[in-house]
């Protein structure tokens, strides 16, 4: 954090050094980002990333979208990006990024974004992608569950978040962490691989029933202090409880909660890291 001289902050851990919260993920047929953070570019520079052939996106706070136009890289020889979000986060890039959206600089090199609306499962490739409602404070974000057939696929933490600042909008009724009254999609066919949950306030049950078993949950765990936006520690524990996943790892992490704070956690869970790989 800015101006902090906090332990984590002047760790010499490297895994203490957080960017924020996104995943870049590696299939046979195509490669794809969730979300472009602020720290898209240094992220993008620092793996070595050189090719995106979408954009997903969980919700449209600052943490997530700021990143955006560097997208354009990616977009070059093809000539466009394909974007994908719900419609109230599409809304809001297309609010924030008029220029792009709107052709205002249509200049070879420039961002020319083709709106995707996800309105349920959809498939990049051979990954089938369901959208995951979830609150987020007072506003519905999308966390995604990913599974694929017999093809493997390679998942990166570019950076597991510090705490977020955007504003919320909207409204949902729900009671404590684990427990909601939202309705979740039919989940695509294939084996569960990975559930990604980075910004939570609670985790409805129908949401738990779709991801139950899978192989892998990414989920918000801000701090160990409750928060009135995110899940925290022990909250995200209770979820991974309920959901049973082979591993756990908890992101969007805040500089509150050290890397060392791992060795207090159950077995088969983890804090994520910038730069972290799983092969599936």
């Amino acid at each position: 954090m800015i101006g902090c001289d906090c332990d984590v902050c002047r760790s010499s851990d490297p895994r203490d050094k957080r960017l924020r919260s996104s995943i870049y993920i590696q299939t046979p047929e195509c490669s794809f980002v969730v979300d472009t953070g602020t720290d898209f570019r240094m992220q993008a520079l620092r793996e070595n990333i050189r090719r995106v052939d979408a954009a997903i996106f969980t919700h449209s706070h600052t943490d997530h979208i700021m990143g955006f136009d560097d997208l354009r890289r990616f977009a070059y020889d093809r000539g466009y990006m394909p974007v994908y979000a719900s419609e109230e986060t599409m809304r809001d890039l297309e609010r924030v990024f008029t220029f792009a959206f709107k052709g205002l600089n249509p200049f070879p090199g420039y961002l020319k974004p083709e709106p995707h609306m996800i309105d349920g499962p959809f498939e990049l490739g051979s990954t089938n992608i369901t959208p995951l409602p979830v609150p987020h404070g007072n506003t519905i974000v999308n966390g995604y569950l990913f599974s694929r057939g017999r093809w493997n696929i390679d998942f990166q933490s570019v950076g597991p978040a510090p705490k977020a600042f955007g504003a919320v909008s909207g409204s949902a009724e729900f009671n404590s962490a684990g427990h909601t009254g939202l309705e979740a999609h039919v989940p695509a066919p294939g084996e569960k691989l990975v559930a990604y949950l980075s910004d939570c306030s609670a985790v409805p049950d129908a949401i738990i029933d779709l991801i139950s078993g899978v192989k892998i949950l990414i989920i918000d765990a801000l701090r160990e202090k409750p928060h009135p936006t995110h899940l925290n520690v022990d909250q995200a524990l209770e979820v991974a409880s309920r959901v049973r996943p082979n591993e756990t790892y908890l992101t969007h992490i805040a500089h509150e909660l050290p890397q060392s704070a791992e060795l207090r956690l159950p077995s088969r869970t983890h804090i994520a890291y910038d730069g972290l790989k799983l092969n599936l």
